[in-house]
């Protein structure tokens, strides 16, 4: 952040960063507030940032004590652009899976982030398909070609378009969930109903910004979010399970899966990266790290992604596979399970 000692004209500056104050929240301090949104920050350097003029709130600069309120919008702004803005093409690998004049589709590997952002500037799925097309559609406020996005740690499928039109298309069709996305996901504990609806708003955690969380059907907090998932294969402690998603919300599969009491497995700031179901012998605990060292993320994959073609209206559907860390990890879970399933019919 800029902390020069001279006069700033937030009309003449950049807006790196954007936020409005949910209908529930707590008078706080804006750098805490701040501090709670963004990555790889500090609460001093934000201070430091407001007392220049930098922290902006409903269009005037504010002190580091300013309490913000309900519907406040928060801004952050300099006089040099968003280093995410300078998108820089780079010669990395990428899965395409399939690609025409209008669209491609890209199988993400995992722990690859899909656009630039704060702490992640280089390396991303943009800069990798900026290296091989020119020329991508931006719309406002979006990266070129990109039209949804998933977590860095998720791998899966991901489609951008190649012109103005296919960008227009996908994103209505995404905007009226027209698209079939259907995730498979690791899960702790045994998910007792094969099948099942998940209904509950996703919004921002109010303690932890972080953090996204689930309130109550019809709250006025969060965004609508459905989830349909159904049990592939159970392995004692932990489940698979195929989640078919019915809205698109920021963590959704991984907070609404915790939500009915089966985080995703591996997932560090939903807590499933600790033990959370299973016996206490030290056997068991040395296995399940084994397990997250194999798997090293959230165990969470897009594995089929459906869409309208924009051009022919053909109906579009592709299928990956799980990747290599997630294969494996299901096969010690798997072994595990028969092994623990021999044991207790050897005891009979």
């Amino acid at each position: 952040m800029n902390t020069e000692d001279k006069p700033f004209d937030p009309n003449e500056g950049y807006e790196h960063y954007r936020f409005v104050a949910a209908p529930g929240q707590e008078p706080l301090r804006v750098d805490k507030f701040l501090n709670n949104f963004i990555v790889n920050s500090s609460r001093n350097k934000i201070s430091l940032a407001a007392k220049h003029g930098h922290v902006i709130v409903n269009g005037e600069a504010v002190s580091p004590n300013y309490k913000v309120k309900p519907g406040d919008e928060v801004q952050i702004v300099f006089e040099y652009p968003p280093y995410e803005h300078l998108l820089i093409p780079e010669d990395i690998p990428i899965d395409i899976v399939f690609e025409d004049d209008q669209v491609i589709v890209v199988n993400k590997a995992p722990n690859m982030v899909v656009h630039p952002g704060h702490g992640n500037y280089t390396g991303t799925l943009i800069n990798a398909v900026l290296f091989h097309y020119e020329n991508l559609p931006t719309a406002p406020k979006r990266y070129p070609g990109l039209i949804h996005r998933i977590d860095k740690e998720t791998s899966g499928l991901i489609v951008l378009a190649k012109t103005d039109e296919a960008m227009a298309s996908l994103g209505r069709q995404f905007y009226y969930k027209k698209t079939a996305r259907i995730y498979y996901a690791l899960v702790w504990g045994n998910v007792e109903q094969d099948e099942g609806t998940i209904v509950g708003n996703v919004g921002r955690h109010p303690v932890n910004r972080m953090e996204m969380t689930v309130f109550p059907e019809g709250s006025e907090i969060g965004k609508e979010a459905v989830t349909h998932y159904r049990v592939v294969e159970r392995f004692q402690y932990v489940t698979l399970v195929m989640c078919k998603l019915e809205t698109g919300r920021t963590h959704q599969i991984r907070v609404h899966m915790k939500h009915i009491g089966h985080t995703l497995f591996n997932d560090s700031r939903y807590g499933g990266n600790k033990i959370l179901k299973g016996t206490t012998f030290s056997k068991y605990q040395q296995f399940v790290q084994n397990c997250f060292q194999l798997i090293p993320r959230q165990a969470l994959h897009a594995k089929t992604l459906g869409f309208e073609h924009p051009i022919t209206r053909e109906l579009l559907h592709f299928d990956s596979e799980l990747p290599a860390d997630f294969q494996a990890v299901l096969e010690k879970w798997r072994n595990y399970s028969k092994y623990s399933n021999l044991q207790e019919t050897d005891s009979e």
